[in-house]
């Protein structure tokens, strides 16, 4: 028979439960050893650095006059426009300019026929040699018989006649002299000049055409275009408001004229080289749109501004005292008004309620709701939205964008 093995020398047989025991006393023993673990980290962690509070941009409030500045549209407009017309009928011989050209005050233009006009006043200066004849007879007739009526050697009726006939003749001749006249006129409107200067547009005939036949026919167009005149419009109850303000005391008149500057922004939103000043504001409005129309006179010498030109017009018509100015994305702008968010002392964020006026410059003209001083939260909103309300925050100078960057410290040692 086979002999057995002693009993103490086989390994004992572990069933699938002994295992799972083995495997839950090991877990059990790992979760304390990272619970042991957390409770040293936890307090290292307490007795380590706090966290430092976030950098939000801010702007001190700083208080001072500022001019208010309105935006509104406006078109360009000649200063003065003449269209030149055929005074005289006749067939056009000529154009003496050039188109798109400057031209001066009495320059010839066009040239009309003037051979018909030539002789009429030619014809009228032989009728006025003639009359001028018949005067020189009847004087002379006058002086023979005034010593023969004082002998009585005529009746005194002959007399009256021959001076009735000198008279007569004066008349005659004061009469050629007026058609002399006319017909020099007449020719000299063959000669077609300009009636002002500036800059002349398009022929609106060519050489060859027959003018002035029944009216004044149009031959050209032109413009003084420098200066010229911006017309702009501006809402009647802005202007009732801006009025009221000045006379209660809140705004102040931009300058001794009813606007201190006038400045036009181009389509392309660049800025007019030259400023304008406003000439008048009309006296009434329009019934239709409820606006009252503004006119400003700017130079131009270089030409750019063409009449019809549609640009922007700022106008600085009031400055409002003790006002602040903040960046425009400061300012929250709701239904229900306009607030802000300024940073306390303790470096809290507190909602403020504000009164905005106009804009200038990109900035907020703020007349109420702040105090000189006070720190207003421009940057750094999103930040806040991550952290519990009431979180303090560090308030740092902020800059604009592309401003230059504020010189940092050094940090080289010695």
């Amino acid at each position: 028979m086979p002999k057995l093995r002693d009993a103490s020398v086989i390994p004992p047989f572990r069933t699938a439960s002994s295992r799972k025991t083995l495997t839950l006393v090991a877990a059990g023993t790992l979760v304390a050893l990272l619970a042991a673990c957390g409770k040293t980290d936890g307090k290292a962690a307490a007795g380590g650095p706090q966290m430092p509070p976030v950098e939000v941009g801010v702007v001190t409030a700083t208080p001072g006059d500022v001019g208010l500045v309105t935006e509104l549209p406006g078109r360009v407009e000649a200063s003065r426009v003449a269209q030149v017309r055929a005074r005289a009928a006749g067939i056009l011989q000529q154009r003496l300019f050039k188109e798109g050209s400057d031209v001066k005050a009495g320059q010839p233009l066009f040239r009309i026929d003037p051979a018909p006009y030539a002789a009429a006043a030619e014809s009228a200066r032989a009728s006025l040699a003639k009359t001028q004849a018949n005067l020189a007879q009847a004087s002379a007739q006058v002086e023979r018989y005034r010593p023969l009526v004082s002998a009585n050697a005529i009746s005194k009726q002959d007399f009256v006649n021959a001076e009735a006939a000198e008279k007569q003749a004066q008349a005659d001749v004061a009469a050629a002299k007026a058609a002399v006249r006319t017909a020099d006129i007449n020719l000299g409107y063959a000669s077609v000049t300009s009636p002002i200067a500036g800059r002349i547009g398009r022929a609106l005939v060519t050489e060859g055409a027959l003018v002035g036949q029944g009216e004044a026919t149009a031959l050209a167009v032109v413009q003084q275009i420098d200066p010229v005149y911006v017309n702009f419009t501006q809402s009647a109850s802005d202007v009732f408001q801006l009025r009221r303000a000045m006379e209660s005391g809140q705004f102040k008149r931009a300058g001794s004229t009813e606007a201190a500057s006038v400045k036009l922004v181009l389509a392309d939103g660049t800025e007019y080289a030259q400023p304008g000043k406003l000439l008048f504001t009309d006296l009434s409005v329009d019934a239709t749109t409820g606006q009252v129309t503004l006119r400003a006179e700017v130079t131009n010498p270089k030409g750019e501004l063409l009449p019809g030109l549609y640009l922007r017009v700022r106008i600085e018509q009031a400055q409002a005292s003790n006002a602040i100015t903040l960046p425009q994305q400061a300012v929250t702008r709701t239904q229900q008004g306009d607030t802000v968010s300024v940073v306390g002392d303790d470096g809290k964020v507190a909602s403020r309620a504000i009164k905005v006026s106009a804009a200038k410059n990109n900035r907020w003209v703020v007349l109420d709701g702040l105090q000189a001083g006070e720190k207003v939260m421009v940057d750094g909103f999103q930040k806040l939205q991550m952290l519990p309300p009431g979180t303090p925050v560090k308030p740092v100078p902020w800059q604009a964008p592309g401003a230059a960057p504020a010189p940092a410290a050094s940090t080289a040692k010695p």
